[in-house]
């Protein structure tokens, strides 16, 4: 009979393939990197393998002038070294190198919590996330005065741009999913990796989540490598940045508007001395009104062309993020307390 199944074809045949079975035990990644954190790289690296048993540690050293590879290597990390200078440099490589299922990335200099690993980990498996933060806890005495207002000011900003969904942005203790790993195209050379963490998850939507962890003083003989100022435009820098690329409307359709408005403003003296007397006696500031008038409706342009663009981008991005299997294991085979 036309249309009918042919004799070889079973109603098992039709059926919607099985789902994979959750695997035992995830492979776990510690990623962590240095620059000339000799003072305590070695605890680090014994208190995550302590609290994560089974996991690999890699530490990246980023040109370090002191015994940071001879520690770490003696404490049982896996070291390689990245000679592009910054922290974003680092991560790029890291991110390209390593293979695992998940992969929790912390700084060199002991100040995060690393008994608060497991418990960030079985909260991305539990919950099927591709990034949960670590939210730093501390008195404000333990922070620099500039980081603290540095922190709580860019954060607002990317709240206030991209939504609110970290109490935290700028936290270097993270886990993530391979699927977030492996579909991040890193671009930040320094310490503004962080604030491209947050923006790439808030922009593709990915489910993430948020742990409260301690925030530690560092080790004696460990010294900070951010800089307040330096490091602080840099992330404001990279912000803009962010603004530009992923809200294009956004960004020129302000600049349009304050063009149109600084425009307007010069011209209607323009105009009130012209149906006055019938003259344009100021022809200069004729030009200027008129040209300014122009880059704001090139900067609307500009802004509805580059929306367009910018879709059509994270359209491929979250595409080649589908690409990659949902992290699904087994709660019970991680090999922690629930």
């Amino acid at each position: 009979m036309a249309g009918s199944l042919p004799d070889a074809v079973t109603a098992t045949d039709l059926a919607p393939a099985p789902r994979p079975l959750a695997q035992a035990t995830p492979a776990i990644a510690v990623l962590v990197p240095c620059y000339n954190e000799e003072a305590s790289i070695a605890k680090v690296v014994r208190d995550f393998r302590a609290a994560l048993p089974g996991c690999v540690v890699y530490v990246y050293d980023n040109n370090s002038k002191d015994r940071t590879i001879e520690q770490a290597r003696a404490a049982g990390a896996v070291v390689r070294c990245e000679t592009l200078q910054g922290k974003g440099n680092v991560v790029r490589r890291m991110f390209a190198d390593v293979e695992a299922d998940i992969y929790v990335m912390v700084d060199g200099d002991d100040t995060y919590d690393a008994g608060k690993a497991p418990e960030l980990v079985r909260k991305l498996v539990d919950e099927q996330l591709d990034m949960v933060n670590g939210a730093r806890v501390a008195d404000w005495e333990t922070y620099r005065r500039g980081h603290r207002f540095g922190n709580v000011l860019l954060t607002t900003l990317v709240t206030m741009v991209f939504g609110k969904r970290t109490q935290d942005m700028l936290s270097g203790y993270r886990v993530f999913s391979r699927r977030f790993v492996k579909s991040f195209p890193v671009l930040a050379g320094g310490f503004e990796i962080e604030t491209e963490l947050v923006v790439h998850a808030l922009e593709m939507r990915m489910p993430i989540g948020e742990v409260e962890t301690p925030y530690k003083d560092r080790a004696p003989g460990s010294v900070s490598k951010l800089s307040t100022f330096r490091d602080g435009f840099r992330i404001l820098w990279m912000i803009g940045k962010l603004i530009k690329e992923e809200r294009p409307m956004q960004f020129f359709g302000i600049a349009s508007l304050l063009l149109a408005m600084l425009s307007v403003g010069i011209a209607v003296p323009l105009f009130t001395e012209y149906f006055a007397t019938g003259l344009v006696p100021r022809f200069p500031t004729a030009v200027l009104a008129t040209g300014l008038g122009l880059l704001s409706f090139l900067s609307l342009t500009a802004g509805l062309i580059l929306e367009t663009v910018t879709r059509g981008r994270r359209e491929m991005k979250r595409l080649k993020y589908l690409e990659i299997p949902a992290p699904a294991f087994d709660p019970a085979g991680i090999g922690m307390p629930r």
